[in-house]
């Protein structure tokens, strides 16, 4: 279809999972006269990483994932990444309560539940890094009110199934934090993208896109067939947005910009465990995370979670990381082949080479026994019961293989990154976890990058302030702005909050 014969719309988003739905809508309510469409692959919204069991749901507030807070050498506790993504969830909460506010969303509850956040360890090594954790975090406006204690009864107060069924001269240690939340992020993503399409924007469902092309004014000709019978489609867009998590880098390949050489995606599977017996989920009312394995990735740290979805509360333990060449969960097992280029190849070799200790892992989480995974759940719930839990496969996650000028030619990269043409008009977010808890803050680095120059006070910038009152003040510096936006927040959202 030619450039001329496409419809023509400003903004284009490729995926219709948290981080498009997210961007879409504050787009929209910065310019609602901007024309948006979504091309979504699947036949509705959320299904892939974003669907609440294809995620912990934690609402990533960097409370108890222990890999947010390494050990220096010293023995001292870095905090500067937790910290971040601490604030950066601050941002979601900020929209999110400016959406009920506005009406977009009329229920909170509808997709976020209170639900306190743990680190629990055990061992003398482990409890001594836990309190040294706790000592540093504690003493930080962000972390106010985080608890400690190493007393079986006080954490069975807390948590009584991680500690019935435990030998009591066990060395435990525990932290808790009151304000953590349960996030039901395909729940929310169906909230922000009906709100769309009420207001005018268009949802491409079973769409595939199959070419990125720049047109000569500088716009992108986008073609997507349906994913049943073929059919081609073309949008032209002035700004595209690759949103669309694993497929994302294929998709940036496709784009063809320059930006994209030497990019790559390191593929990791998940499985969970899943309890759905009311009278043991009614016992447990919190995110329990642990230690992860020596050479594991970050998203497979151990953690038994409270899930609230569909208004039913069960429980989820995992993730089993493991390895698989799909890049997507109803992705191909020919996704990573497909995605070796000439320009990647060499950063990708660098990564394996650098990485053996953890592709051994991975593939050593693939094989796995079901026996030793429930010997897995048992460490942290003594008196768990095989026939009360049931597998289930968790979202794909693709890691970012970045091209590297040193020596090494490419590095692995835990995290996520925008990656954008020159000229602005097309960016993708590569990369997984954090993820969904940040697309707020995310999707306002998109406009940072990819907008600066709606970004004055004769444009965006006092509606941005409208939905974001911080928006420009460190939090983590300004503890009086951080304790009014918490208070603010968790009134509309209706969760917990600890004040000064």
């Amino acid at each position: 279809m030619s450039q001329d014969n496409a419809a023509r719309v400003d903004v284009l988003l490729i995926g219709a999972g948290i981080m498009s739905a997210t961007t879409g809508t504050l787009l929209h309510a910065l310019d609602p006269t901007l024309k948006i469409a979504v091309v979504e692959r699947l036949e509705d919204c959320g299904l892939e990483s974003s669907m609440a069991w294809n995620n912990a749901g934690t609402g990533h507030a960097a409370n108890c994932e222990l890999n947010y807070t390494p050990k220096r050498a010293d023995g001292s506790v870095d905090i500067a990444e937790a910290l971040k993504v601490n604030t950066q969830f601050d941002v979601s909460r900020q929209l999110w309560a400016h959406l009920v506010e506005s009406g977009a969303i009329p229920d909170p509850r509808a997709f976020l539940h209170p639900c306190p956040h743990m680190s629990f360890v055990w061992g003398e090594e482990n409890v001594a890094f836990l309190k040294a954790r706790h000592a540093a975090m504690s003493a930080h406006h962000c972390y106010r009110g985080m608890e400690y204690t190493e007393d079986h009864a006080r954490i069975a107060e807390w948590a009584p199934l991680i500690i019935e069924g435990r030998d009591p001269d066990q060395k435990v240690a525990a932290t808790r934090i009151v304000t953590g939340t349960d996030v039901d992020y395909g729940a929310l993503t169906h909230l922000l993208i009906h709100h769309l399409q009420g207001d005018g924007v268009d949802v491409h469902y079973d769409s595939e896109v199959t070419a990125l092309e720049r047109a000569s004014d500088g716009r992108w000709n986008v073609t997507f067939g349906n994913t049943s019978d073929g059919t081609p489609r073309s949008l032209s867009a002035r700004f595209v947005f690759i949103g669309a998590g694993g497929a994302a880098i294929r998709l940036l390949q496709k784009s063809g910009i320059p930006e994209a050489k030497g990019y790559g995606g390191f593929p990791v599977s998940g499985i969970w465990l899943r309890c759905d017996v009311d009278e043991v989920s009614a016992r447990h009312h919190a995110k329990v995370y642990g230690k992860a394995s020596t050479g594991s990735p970050p998203m497979s740290v151990p953690h038994l979670d409270t899930r609230v979805i569909d208004g039913k509360t069960s429980l989820l333990f995992g993730p089993y990381a493991g390895f698989s060449t799909k890049f997507l969960k109803h992705g191909s097992p020919a996704d990573l082949l497909e995605s070796v280029t000439a320009h990647n190849i060499l950063p990708l070799l660098s990564v394996a080479k650098q990485n053996a200790s953890l592709e051994e892992y991975l593939i050593g989480q693939v094989f796995q026994s079901a026996h030793h995974q429930f010997e897995m759940l048992q460490a942290f719930f003594p008196n768990a019961r095989r026939p009360q839990w049931k597998e289930a496969v968790a979202g794909q996650r693709v890691q970012i293989i970045k091209p590297d000028d040193g020596d090494h030619g490419g590095r692995l990269i835990f995290g996520t990154e925008l990656v954008a043409a020159a000229d602005k008009s097309l960016v993708a977010l590569l990369g997984a976890s954090p993820g969904a808890s940040t697309a707020a803050a995310i999707a306002v680095e998109v406009l940072q990058t990819c907008f600066p120059d709606r970004l004055t006070e004769s444009a965006w910038l006092p509606k941005l302030r409208a939905i974001f009152p911080t928006y420009g003040i460190d939090l983590t510096k300004d503890a009086a702005a951080c304790d009014a936006t918490r208070a603010a927040t968790a009134a509309v959202l209706k969760i917990e909050n600890v004040g000064p």
